[in-house]
């Protein structure tokens, strides 16, 4: 398995519940800033094999980027059933649900620091 294969691979698997990433933050956070298409299609090859919570990870607009109903429904689905709402135009807010690893890592960093 490639490195960025492996990193994506860890990213996706620490998206909290209720949380969602972009597949261009993803490739960022891997060391592939242009590689969005990329961890497109690790989530397509690999997350079934990985257990991946595929659905917490949606295009930088805050939208489901499937275009099957059937998968977009169930992506859908899954993100409400986590506490997720979509606004009037289908959009997660992203300024409410993006997951940003850096920031938590920074948080937990000051909270055992004093």
């Amino acid at each position: 398995m490639q490195p960025f294969t492996a990193r994506v691979l860890q990213i996706i698997l620490l998206i909290p519940e209720g949380k969602v990433m972009t597949y261009g933050q993803i490739a960022a956070e891997a060391g592939s800033p242009r590689g969005a298409r990329q961890v497109v299609r690790i989530l397509h090859s690999l997350s079934q094999k990985h257990k991946l919570p595929w659905h917490r990870v949606v295009n930088r607009l805050g939208e489901i980027a499937l275009q099957e109903d059937e998968s977009a429904s169930l992506q859908r689905l899954y993100l409400e059933e986590e506490g997720i709402q979509f606004n009037a135009n289908g959009r997660i807010p992203l300024d409410r649900y993006l997951y940003n690893p850096q920031a938590e890592m920074e948080e937990l960093t000051r909270n055992e620091q004093g």
